[in-house]
């Protein structure tokens, strides 16, 4: 479990070049920035605090080289610098590159230290080159400084790896204003599978040793796990992921689950690609009574159901269709309200918000007419959530529509005075 999450940048070093990316290195004190280049170069972070309008320190790296699986076989240099001895919750200002050539300025904010603050997080995901319609709102919310971190709930580009992975260059340059700004933490979704998901282990930097396949980290009151839910469907890269995310899953949850820890960290948040349910007017995997990330693979092997309602977890963040949909807290497809007035004040199951609106060339998913008793809202615009845990006990949710100019078009209090499996009883 690493507390770190990631920041962006698109960085050009004269042609032909491409993109930057920052990433959290473990604790508030220390961001990996990462940057593309094509040709060979040096791997520097010129930094310093913002309001000394001076790059007072300097970091070095290093690259190593990525070959993309297109016939091309196009070929690139991934830099990797951590910075250390940032002051927490201080403004910086910063550049990447080397003497060759570097970025332009960008700025970014280390993330406070302790529990006792709150994290405000945009989350969403299915966002493509081609109709990314929420990317210009969460562009000013960026600017306007809304945000501590950014999770992209899978599916990025439509895809990385086309056209000799020149989307996935491209895509890194569209998202450059918001992910150079604030840590721009990710899973990987079906549209990342081409060549065992080459590009996105190159392209995003994640704390821990997987190159982003799963990995956990740690903000404000929070625990945030993120995870690959692509294991259970592309067997063709090796069952035994299954099986060792599984077992990482059980491990980070029993020692996020130990009584120090979770007194410290009480929010338990999940994130992965493909629900466990939907109410979504198609085929997929979470319209299915026994869907395969609910219950697991054949004879039921390895379901997160069971394993995220064992430890307790509060909070599941979804994405892949099309569309926003709130559930009522929910478990083996019953529902468990905490009470007729109040569903979300201790909830006796985990809450699950399915959020992949943000646009991409595929549109919008449309609903079922006639939803389960389970799903208590569907959204069928364009848009994102945003999500801020206030303290140990509130988490503040809502929906903005871009359809609708940036309306809240959905807001709940989830509330827990107990957290952990004794919450559902």
């Amino acid at each position: 479990s690493s507390p770190l999450p990631p920041l962006w940048c698109s960085l050009s070093l004269g042609p032909p070049s491409a993109h930057a990316v920052l990433t959290l290195a473990g604790d508030p004190t220390a961001m990996t920035v990462t940057w593309t280049t094509f040709d060979p170069a040096g791997s520097i972070v010129e930094f310093g605090p913002e309001r000394s309008r001076a790059f007072t320190s300097s970091a070095k790296g290093h690259a190593s080289r990525f070959v993309d699986g297109g016939w091309l076989r196009r070929s690139m240099f991934i830099h990797r610098v951590t910075l250390q001895g940032l002051a927490p919750g201080q403004r910086y200002a910063y550049r990447c590159g080397s003497p060759l050539g570097w970025s332009r300025p960008y700025s970014f904010r280390a993330l406070q230290n302790g529990t006792d603050w709150s994290p405000r997080l945009a989350v969403f995901g299915d966002m493509g080159n081609v109709n990314p319609q929420s990317l210009p709102r969460l562009q000013r919310d960026t600017q306007q400084r809304m945000y501590d971190v950014i999770l992209h709930v899978g599916d990025f580009a439509y895809d990385m790896d086309q056209c000799n992975a020149m989307v996935g260059d491209t895509f890194m340059r569209k998202i450059e204003p918001v992910a150079a700004s604030v840590p721009y933490m990710t899973c990987p979704g079906n549209h990342e599978e081409k060549y065992n998901f080459s590009n996105y282990r190159a392209r995003f930097s994640m704390p821990g040793y997987t190159e982003g396949l799963w990995y956990s980290w740690d903000i404000g009151p929070a625990h945030i796990i993120s995870f690959s839910t692509e294991v259970y469907f592309y067997l063709n890269y090796g069952r035994h992921l299954v099986q060792e995310q599984y077992q990482w899953l059980e491990r980070d949850l029993q020692e996020a689950t130990r009584p120090d820890r979770r007194r410290r960290h009480p929010w338990i948040i999940t994130m992965g690609h493909r629900p466990m349910y939907c109410s979504n007017n198609d085929l997929d995997d979470c319209t299915k009574h026994e869907s395969i990330i609910r219950r697991g693979l054949p004879q039921h092997q390895y379901g997160l159901e069971d394993l995220f309602y064992k430890y307790g977890v509060d909070l599941e963040l979804w994405a892949h269709e099309h569309s926003y949909e709130r559930l009522w807290p929910v478990y083996n497809y019953q529902v468990y309200n905490g009470s007729t007035k109040s569903p979300y004040t201790n909830p006796r199951a985990p809450v699950h918000v399915i959020t992949g609106s943000a646009g991409c060339k595929e549109r919008l998913d449309s609903f079922v007419p006639n939803p389960r008793e389970w799903s208590a809202l569907r959204i069928e615009d364009y848009g994102y959530t945003r999500l801020q845990i206030v303290n140990r006990s509130h988490i503040w949710l809502e929906q903005v529509s871009d359809d609708q100019d940036g309306k809240v078009v959905d807001g709940i209090w989830l509330i827990k005075e107990l957290h952990g499996p004794k919450a559902w009883h």
